[in-house]
């Protein structure tokens, strides 16, 4: 089967995973443009999705914090990347959410230009995990950003959020649009993560398959 879903980690690589985020997270800064990068000496992973999808929610219950990442009271309204440092090995980026029709197109071209400048101009940049409402699956706005990955030839991985939202055929049948779509996606990670914030579901392996990037 294409694009499976990640097993459950042994051990030894879930216990990795717990001791890198349990090792402390904070939020660095807040960037721009590209002269506002940190340093790329770390291994960076960033976590993209539109607008809702429960980015903001996913990135505080890996790193198992309240408030680590924000969301906006206003979806579409904060276009920053968000730098996080975790221990001192990784940067987890959090990159605007994208898809929300009432952003002033001004603003949606920026964050385009400064999007796809991040994809292109980070050679630590090791993966991105775009993250797909399990009610949902994937929809235009999504192939967009997957075919910027695709071109700026940076290995992206699907992550199901709000699995606990859906009945299990539901999601059974999201999933398999979702494997149909990453078919033509040469830069997709074959290996789907399926998760729930508020479940718990799902972060261990998370957290082990950002553990294990080197």
């Amino acid at each position: 089967m294409r694009f499976p879903l990640a097993p459950k980690p042994e051990a030894a690589a879930a216990e990795t995973g717990r001791l890198l985020f349990a090792a402390g997270s904070e939020f660095l800064k807040g960037v721009v443009a590209m002269d506002g990068m940190p340093p790329g000496d770390r291994i960076e992973v960033c976590f993209a999705g539109r607008s809702n999808v429960g980015k903001s929610t996913l990135i505080n219950a890996v790193a198992g914090r309240k408030a680590l990442a924000r969301a906006s009271n206003t979806p579409g309204r904060t276009q920053e990347i968000n730098f996080f440092t975790i221990a001192d090995s990784h940067y987890l980026v959090d990159l605007p959410g994208y898809g929300f029709a009432n952003a002033p197109v001004k603003v949606v071209e920026k964050w385009q230009r400064l999007l796809k400048a991040y994809l292109s101009g980070r050679a630590n940049l090791r993966r991105a995990f775009v993250l797909i409402d399990s009610r949902h699956g994937i929809k235009q706005v999504d192939e967009d950003i997957l075919s910027l990955l695709d071109t700026s030839a940076v290995p992206f991985q699907v992550v199901m959020t709000k699995a606990d939202k859906v009945r299990k055929s539901e999601l059974e049948t999201v999933i398999a649009q979702v494997r149909g779509a990453l078919a033509k996606h040469p830069a997709a990670y074959p290996e789907l993560v399926v998760t729930s914030s508020e479940k718990g579901t799902g972060l261990a392996t998370l957290r082990a398959i950002i553990a294990a990037i080197a």
